[in-house]
């Protein structure tokens, strides 16, 4: 079993998912907390290949970066990536749907105008609504929606999910209440036993 560290600041954001396939998977590793007063000196230690986190240690040899890359990476290690090269292409376009997700949200978080801030949300709802309205029309067309995003098991397409929609009460806490089988989704994958047991034991972050 390789060695990991995995490097990100004390937030979930761009790391939050690879460390849910991490618990998904059983696997152990590293789960390195950098702080933000620390970051100026870990950026010039060379370590981090494009001065950015999230990075991913393998076995102390090499850093591999992108949050996407590692997500994939541990993914297709731990059979969360989807069972053929179709399901890994629809477990990628879910995931970068998911991408705009969070993007628009850390927008929203990290705005200091608050008339502004408002202003981004409502906007925000509109783009929200649409994508989830596609992903639940997606979700029914596999298995009726009674089962996974993509194919017949969890991928890492549902642990995205399900970590972009924690943010939902940043924009609309209950815009779930819409989508009943996305709703459902997001049940399933938190009763995962060692996803229950991650959500309960780490770290309460803001974002």
């Amino acid at each position: 079993m390789p060695q990991y560290r995995l490097m990100y600041f004390n937030i979930r954001a761009r790391a939050e998912t690879s460390r849910m396939i991490f618990a998904a998977a059983g696997v152990e590793y590293e789960d390195v907390r950098v702080a933000r007063e620390q970051w100026p000196a870990e950026k010039a230690s060379g370590k981090y290949p494009f001065g950015q986190m999230p990075c991913l240690e393998i076995d102390g040899k090499f850093t591999l970066a992108q949050s996407r890359a590692i997500g994939r990476y541990l993914a297709n290690e731990y059979g969360l990536a989807g069972k053929d090269n179709l399901e890994k292409a629809k477990v990628d376009m879910v995931i970068y749907v998911c991408e705009d997700i969070y993007v628009g949200v850390r927008n929203i978080f990290f705005e200091k105008d608050e008339t502004k801030k408002a202003e981004m949300k409502a906007d925000f709802v509109v783009k929200a609504d649409s994508i989830l309205a596609a992903l639940e029309k997606l979700l029914i067309a596999n298995n009726g929606g009674n089962g996974y995003l993509v194919g017949d098991s969890l991928t890492w397409a549902d642990l995205e999910f399900f970590v972009r929609m924690e943010y939902a009460p940043f924009f609309n806490a209950a815009i779930l209440d819409q989508y009943p089988k996305l709703k459902a989704l997001a049940e399933r994958v938190s009763s995962v036993p060692e996803i229950a047991a991650w959500l309960k034991k780490r770290p309460k972050t803001d974002f």
